[in-house]
């Protein structure tokens, strides 16, 4: 193998940056030539691909967002054009590939190498961490702690007004982000998309905390939560509890910004080498994840069809810690 590529896709995440960085530079440390795609698997299709070195990645390592930009590609996901990207790759003489991304990616990957016969190993790209195979995906991490920061500044608002705040997190289908948020903020409630909580439940546990002299309290809900989104939930709430004085907070893709912790930023160094030296090892549609701190190689069949459930305990401790 001589020369690979390097390219993110879907929802950017902090630390992929970093992840590109240890890419491309132990690409050159095995003397293999690295490129990057711009613009994921649409890049891939336009021939969006240019050749890296190591000062191409200097001083990224503390950024957030990816160089490397990142897009949908309705195109990709028909045959003609997964044929178009595989060409732009042969005109270019591209080997094998590391993609940076989520279960999209891995999905889209896995079916262009069953096509083509393209090796491809991912490295964990999203804060979703919903990725069977690794404890932790790269951004995940910087994710919660942003949304800490946010919840403790809306915590000060809430105390000062006696009011209940419902705090949206991004979690169209996990729930990591938001149960994190909620122990590490101290909330009263959490919602995510793993459990059932309903209306009903919310109001008991705001009632609860009345009654024991709580003046305001925090729920964080996870955006794909079954009972809607953070807006949704508080007016059910409000339209059944007149009495409380209800605001909404929705984090949004502030939770995708920011410069990665160091966590992260070790995270994608550790699996963006992985990931080239798992390809210069002969893997291919494979997932390079670090697994109570040693790294494993998942298949991305395995990546994306088995699920990485919140741990019981976890939405116990938020009800325990907040009598």
């Amino acid at each position: 193998m001589n020369r690979i590529a390097v390219f993110t896709s879907g929802g950017d995440a902090p630390g992929m940056n970093a992840c590109i960085r240890a890419v491309v530079r132990c690409a050159i440390y095995h003397d293999v030539e690295i490129y990057g795609i711009k613009r994921g698997f649409d890049g891939m299709i336009k021939g969006n691909i240019y050749p890296m070195n190591s000062h191409s990645v200097s001083n990224i390592i503390q950024k957030g967002g990816t160089i490397l930009k990142s897009a949908r590609s309705k195109e990709f996901m028909t045959e003609e054009g997964r044929k178009k990207a595989y060409q732009q790759l042969r005109n270019f003489d591209i080997d094998g590939l590391i993609a940076i991304g989520g279960n999209g990616t891995f999905t889209g990957a896995k079916i262009f190498h069953e096509e083509f016969g393209i090796p491809t190993v991912g490295c964990p790209g999203t804060i979703d961490n919903d990725l069977f195979g690794t404890d932790n995906t790269i951004g995940y991490d910087t994710a919660v702690n942003t949304a800490l920061d946010a919840i403790d500044k809306i915590r000060d608002t809430a105390d000062s007004h006696n009011r209940i705040f419902f705090i949206e997190v991004m979690g169209r289908d996990s729930g990591y982000i938001a149960i994190q948020s909620a122990i590490g903020g101290g909330a009263e409630l959490v919602m995510v998309p793993e459990t059932r909580t309903t209306i009903e439940d919310v109001i008991e546990t705001l009632k609860e905390g009345r009654l024991k002299h709580k003046t305001s309290a925090i729920v964080i809900v996870a955006e794909g939560d079954e009972e809607g989104n953070a807006t949704e939930i508080a007016a059910k709430v409000k339209e059944k509890t007149l009495d409380l004085d209800i605001k909404v907070t929705t984090l949004g893709h502030i939770q995708r910004g920011g410069s990665p912790t160091a966590r992260d930023r070790i995270l994608a160094s550790r699996t963006g080498l992985a990931a080239v030296e798992g390809l210069l090892n002969g893997m291919k549609s494979v997932m390079a994840g670090i697994v109570n701190d040693e790294l494993v190689y998942t298949s991305f069949a395995d990546t994306i069809q088995k699920g990485k459930p919140i741990h019981e305990d976890l939405i116990r401790m938020v009800s325990v810690l907040s009598i």
